[in-house]
């Protein structure tokens, strides 16, 4: 754990850090339980009348200061995350870099923090509208991406003078904590960011129901995300759930077919599909599907599968074995309901594959519209493919989830594209574009994918309370 500026190695219990690739444990870390995250947020709630009273843009600098200390340790941090997640050292590296820039990004906005004035209420009397910190945030931050979710709420919430206990993944603690150290030595001052280790039955309950927690940014399942809320509510604390995903992404008659499907390939594999925010559900018109299927596949069969050090591996191993059998489930009931398999559907062969949790990439053709893969969330290298005759049709499927965060439209007509996008129920729409998320933009799901938003301006109110104050002028 890390609390008050200092790494804790409390008399607890441990919890083993298990190598998707290998089966082999990497480390162990405390499992915290209530009395630890007691510990934790008690050291934020000492610290928020320092951090907060600081102006906005000296909080900006130290913000700063703490991500470029994160760039220059890419090549020390990737390795961590790389053997506690799974993922290729490439894709380590991106995501770490992408954690410095929405970090940068949010110390870059410290000086455009501001209120509101209204004249003339009344006869010598004006109005002030004041933006002031919530206090401790409980930051809960799943294992797929732990470094840029954590950015994501990391960011917002400092910037704007608020003070974060997080509790990352109890699979993926280790690059968290080195981040928390890193930050502690650029200058951030001590019990800011603190960290906590354990389970989410244990220490992110307890985080989450803690009475001086004002805030819970959540990213993770859409079930884990209605009990964090449920546990929320007894305080009326702010809630930020980013929840499940199943994107869909529509190919028209017209697209650009070699762009369109290496978007479904990147979409859909990186991280080994292991993202809230990816192509699960792919529909392409009738009459460009077998085209548009061919340059698929053709990319497909260039995803070497590997452990994550390896040099050339494209798709590392999924994250946990349950994991794995889940999504073996899920396209066993897929072929069941009448799918082609196109590509993969199994584990791949030989020696180095046997003591990870890989997976060939998978391409299922026309599986059941009442299929798991088509109704569930698919947290895998799986996509299902579906012929449709036109818009009306892509679009009817593609609103008929109760998910709601992502969806993609690849068509040369924008007045159509423009259409289908407001039609579409998604936070996220992208036209004739790779599924990438922008810290200028706001970012947040519909229906059961979570509500709140992160990344842009509007992420800033989520960690800030408005206030109100009338002045009538001559005393």
């Amino acid at each position: 754990m890390f609390i008050g500026g200092r790494y804790i190695e409390a008399g607890v219990e441990r919890i083993s850090v298990v190598n998707p690739a290998t089966g082999e444990e990497v480390d162990t870390v405390p499992a915290a339980g209530a009395e630890e995250v007691d510990a934790a947020v008690g050291s934020a709630y000492e610290a928020f009348a320092g951090w907060r009273d600081l102006p906005a843009s000296r909080r900006g600098e130290i913000l700063l200061e703490c991500a470029r200390a994160v760039l220059e340790r890419v090549d020390e941090l990737a390795p961590v995350l790389t053997a506690e997640q799974g993922k290729p050292l490439r894709e380590a590296r991106l995501e770490i870099r992408r954690c410095f820039h929405t970090l940068e990004h949010y110390a870059g906005l410290a000086k455009n923090l501001r209120g509101g004035y209204v004249p003339d209420l009344d006869r010598d009397t004006y109005g002030l509208i004041i933006k002031r910190p919530l206090g401790v945030v409980g930051a809960i931050v799943p294992w797929n991406f732990p470094t840029t979710l954590l950015a994501n709420k990391l960011g917002p919430a400092l910037v704007t003078g608020n003070v974060v206990v997080a509790k990352p993944a109890e699979t993926t603690p280790l690059v968290t904590l080195r981040l928390a150290g890193i930050m502690h030595e650029a200058g951030l001052p001590a019990g800011v960011f603190n960290v906590v280790t354990g389970t989410g039955p244990e220490a992110g309950q307890a985080l989450a129901g803690h009475p001086r927690v004002r805030k819970v940014a959540f990213t993770g399942s859409t079930p884990v995300g209605k009990k964090l809320m449920a546990l929320a509510a007894g305080d009326l604390k702010r809630t930020t759930l980013e929840l499940g995903g199943s994107d869909p992404m529509i190919v028209c008659e017209d697209a650009d077919l070699d762009r369109a499907a290496s978007a479904a390939s990147v979409g859909r594999f990186f991280n080994c599909g292991q993202a809230c925010l990816a192509i699960k559900r792919l529909y392409v018109f009738e009459s460009v599907a077998d085209e548009f299927l061919e340059k698929l596949l053709g990319k497909v069969r260039k995803l070497r599968v590997g452990p994550g050090t390896e040099e050339g591996a494209i798709l590392g191993p999924l994250h946990t074995p349950e994991g794995r059998e889940l999504l073996e489930r899920q396209v066993e009931d897929a072929v069941d309901s009448g799918a082609e398999v196109l590509h993969g559907a199994k584990r791949p062969g030989g020696e180095k594959y046997e003591r990870g949790n890989f997976y060939e990439p998978t391409l299922l053709l026309e599986p059941s519209h009442g299929s798991r893969v088509a109704r569930e969330e698919v947290f895998g290298p799986a996509l299902p493919i579906w012929r449709v005759r036109d818009m009306d049709e892509a679009l009817e499927l593609a609103n008929g989830s109760i998910y709601g965060l992502g969806s993609s439209i690849w068509t040369r007509d924008l007045d159509r594209a423009s259409d289908a996008a407001e039609k579409i129920e998604a936070g996220y729409t992208w036209i004739n574009s790779p599924q990438v998320v922008y810290d200028e933009l706001p970012f947040g799901g519909w229906k059961q994918s979570g509500y709140g938003k992160e990344h842009g301006m509007e992420a800033l109110d989520y960690y800030t309370e408005s206030k109100s104050v009338v002045v009538r002028r001559g005393g």
